[in-house]
């Protein structure tokens, strides 16, 4: 890649959109309150209004006064950054064939896309309430069958009732343990149509008892206790996308030329951030996989 070729609007689309294909966390994720990010260290302001009185009317009475409207300030904080670096020297852009610029593009995406994924993953995790998990870090709920995994789909279906999260935004992050369970269930319903094989390179693999189901090897494990004491246990995350915002900028992407080197380089800046705005729509199965 010459740099009189490099044209960074080009190069930031094909990275952005390397980035929004890579991996699944984004799929539990809002963007609605993204705004303009220019830098790291910008905050996007989210309000919510607050609750209204509602009150009885009387035929022929007077209403109360109109009430004030109250907003709560929740702020989305851009605290996250990754950046890549990386020079193709001439004479290896000489003799390999393809074009190697580009291919390294997608590996930075790819990369940074990673930990987008783990990072939307944590942030999700660290909010979910108490009263919405099933198992605990000390005493993880033990998987017996293939049936006991999809109850335990139906047991988070019922916290998504509870929570008034609306049906078309049901969905779980499942680890691959989980999934390999749920694929022995005649009831689960596996990718199989073009469409959903299209899906299913983003982490898709079917619907259960509700849900999307999407297989992620970045959902934080869980960990009680230490050395032979320790209990090691996985999760399941159900995650409506209005319960978590989430922003992110491409904020720098430029070509050079390396002054001590006859090479080509090229270095970018990604800013994000997440907040959760609905934890009370999360909810969560903790477990272990005990198969007789």
């Amino acid at each position: 890649m010459a740099l009189t070729n490099f044209i960074p609007e080009l190069w930031a689309a094909r990275l952005a959109a390397h980035l929004d294909k890579a991996l699944v966390g984004t799929v539990f994720v809002n963007r609605d309150y993204e705004g303009d990010i220019r830098r790291m260290g910008d905050t996007v302001h989210i309000n919510h209004l607050s609750d209204l009185t509602i009150g009885n009317y009387t035929a022929n009475s007077d209403m109360d006064s109109p009430e004030t409207l109250g907003t709560t300030d929740t702020p989305l904080v851009i605290n996250q950054a990754k950046y890549f670096n990386f020079q193709v020297d001439d004479i290896d852009a000489a003799q390999i064939a393809g074009p190697i610029m580009d291919s390294a593009m997608q590996r930075a995406g790819y990369q940074i896309a990673d930990a987008v994924d783990q990072f939307i993953f944590a942030t999700i995790d660290a909010a979910v309430q108490d009263g919405n998990k099933i198992g605990t870090l000390a005493s993880p709920t033990s998987l017996t069958s293939a049936a006991k995994a999809y109850e335990q789909l139906v047991a988070l279906r019922t916290k998504m009732v509870k929570a008034n999260v609306p049906s078309m935004d049901w969905k779980v992050a499942c680890p691959p343990e989980f999934v390999a369970l749920l694929l022995q269930d005649s009831r689960f319903v596996a990718s199989g149509t073009d469409a959903g094989e299209a899906r299913l390179q983003n982490g898709f693999v079917g619907r259960a008892a509700g849900f999307d189901v999407y297989e992620s090897n970045n959902i934080p494990a869980g960990v009680s206790g230490s050395g032979t004491a320790a209990v090691n246990s996985l999760k399941v995350i159900a995650a409506p996308a209005l319960a978590t915002t989430f922003a992110d900028q491409l904020t720098e992407i430029e070509a050079y030329r390396m002054e001590k080197r006859f090479a080509d380089a090229v270095k970018g800046l990604e800013v994000y951030g997440a907040k959760v705005t609905h934890a009370a729509a999360l909810a969560e199965l903790i477990f272990q996989v005990n198969l007789s």
